[in-house]
């Protein structure tokens, strides 16, 4: 019988952004396929509780706090993982802010946490991981992207999106840069997923009034993005780099909010 491609059995996978919704999808479905997983959250106590559940259900998983919008606490979120797994061969950079406010509103302590978060945090990762990667002569650098930014964009979103755009283009450069070494830098673009309690999105009313207008007629889910993530950590995909998946119900293909009434 041929092995299971998709498969992470005994890979080490570090997800920053891990305690809630998206990061946490990711975390238990790494988990369900068999990596040892690090669960890097800014809130200490919500990572802590993802990875209490992914033990419970025997699954291998352990959590630190952590910011990672600074240098030295990227670096630390990856010296942690391999000093208690042994190794490390996927980062999932998952964690993200998104200050909403008009341009002319945008403080200058909005901006750059925005940036250090979203985008700067993917090279202090990528650089902290790439001495391990180089040792095991494999890699795989993953990114939580968006719609927003790359392909669309909204009012008050600016900074989010200009991080986003970016973090696309960090994306591209890093896999051309790494290809040779079997490092692969890839992402996924997530449109609206559903969120928990305190997100606009979690407001029944308004995620209807939005479902709407996606062709595929609902809010994707956080696990439908964690599955995308584990097809590009796995094997898989080691032909595929400097890519991202575009994950949205088919929101960014229609010209009109109209396209259902053709």
């Amino acid at each position: 019988m041929r092995p299971d491609p998709f498969s992470l059995q005994g890979k080490v996978a570090l997800v920053t952004g891990g305690g809630r919704g998206i990061g946490a999808a990711i975390a238990a479905v790494f988990a369900e396929a068999g990596a040892s997983v690090l669960i890097a959250n800014r809130t200490a106590d919500a990572g802590a509780a993802v990875a209490a559940a992914i033990r419970d259900g025997g699954g291998i998983a352990e959590s630190i706090g952590c910011d990672i919008g600074r240098r030295v606490e990227a670096e630390r979120a990856v010296a942690e993982t391999v000093q208690r797994f042994g190794g490390l061969d996927i980062v999932v950079h998952n964690a993200a802010v998104n200050p909403w406010a008009r341009i002319e509103a945008v403080s200058d302590d909005a901006l750059e946490q925005t940036l250090a978060v979203n985008l700067k945090a993917c090279f202090w990762l990528t650089q902290a991981a790439l001495p391990h990667w180089r040792a095991r002569r494999a890699g795989r650098m993953l990114v939580t992207s968006s719609v927003t930014g790359p392909r669309v964009a909204m009012p008050g979103s600016a900074p989010y999106a200009a991080s986003k755009a970016g973090v696309n283009g960090f994306i591209r450069s890093a896999a051309l840069e790494l290809a040779a070494e079997r490092i692969t830098v890839n992402g996924v673009e997530p449109g609206y997923i559903a969120k928990q309690g305190g997100s606009l999105l979690s407001d029944p009313e308004r995620a209807a009034r939005i479902a709407r207008h996606i062709p595929a007629g609902e809010l994707g889910r956080p696990d439908d993005i964690a599955h995308a993530m584990r097809y590009l950590a796995s094997d898989a995909a080691r032909y595929v780099t400097g890519q991202t998946i575009v994950v949205d119900g088919g929101s960014t293909l229609p010209e009109s909010p109209t396209f259902n009434e053709a």
